[in-house]
């Protein structure tokens, strides 16, 4: 039976994608726009900041979700924890096939320079975390990404990446610690004072 469209904003994803599963496209419409934008920011940033290989891998994410639907098991796992998993390890395969290629086989990439001095600097910025972040092992960048840039709980990462508790506290740990000394002497030309 279909729902209202207006009524859906309020269902849960587990609750949405077994509608789907039984023939409801507002279902798969309001799911769609719940999720993709946190999908496609999750594998931006394990990513390293590449934007078409993120959009790429969130649209095969949400692809692999929809085909998963009719066996979906209610109450087992969360929609977007599977969906996480599903895209960490996209990306690891990505990363991998990449590191395949040599330097002379990668096209520059387009200037994207903003037109204001802030814009400029916040770039910077970005850019000086993307690079220590890519700098890290695949499990820490993850666990990384998952607790301080998603804000997900340990015990949620965890499940994502089908390790102990402990495990992602060491990791996590780790990363930062790796993140602070990558960043420590780029204070100043990042624009951050010592106040």
């Amino acid at each position: 039976m279909d729902m209202p469209f207006d009524a859906l904003g309020e269902v849960s994803d587990d609750a949405l994608l077994i509608l789907f599963a039984g023939g409801d496209a507002d279902a798969a419409r309001v799911l769609t726009q719940r999720l993709t934008p946190a999908v496609f920011g999750h594998a931006l940033r394990l990513l390293g900041g590449d934007r078409a290989e993120a959009e790429d891998v969130a649209q095969e994410a949400m692809l692999r979700l929809w085909r998963i639907a009719p066996e979906w098991r209610q109450g087992e796992a969360r929609v977007t924890t599977w969906l996480y998993r599903v895209v960490a390890n996209l990306c690891m395969d990505r990363q991998r096939k990449a590191r395949a290629v040599t330097l002379d086989d990668v096209a520059e990439p387009p200037d994207e320079a903003p037109g204001a001095l802030s814009g400029i600097e916040d770039c910077q910025r970005v850019a000086a975390l993307h690079a220590a972040l890519a700098a890290l092992p695949d499990r820490q960048r993850q666990a990384v990404v998952l607790r301080h840039i998603e804000g997900l709980g340990n015990p949620e990462i965890a499940g994502i990446m089908d390790i102990s508790t402990e495990a992602v506290e060491s990791l996590t740990a780790r990363g930062k610690r790796a993140l602070s000394a990558a960043l420590a002497g780029r204070r100043a030309e990042l624009g951050f004072g010592d106040d």
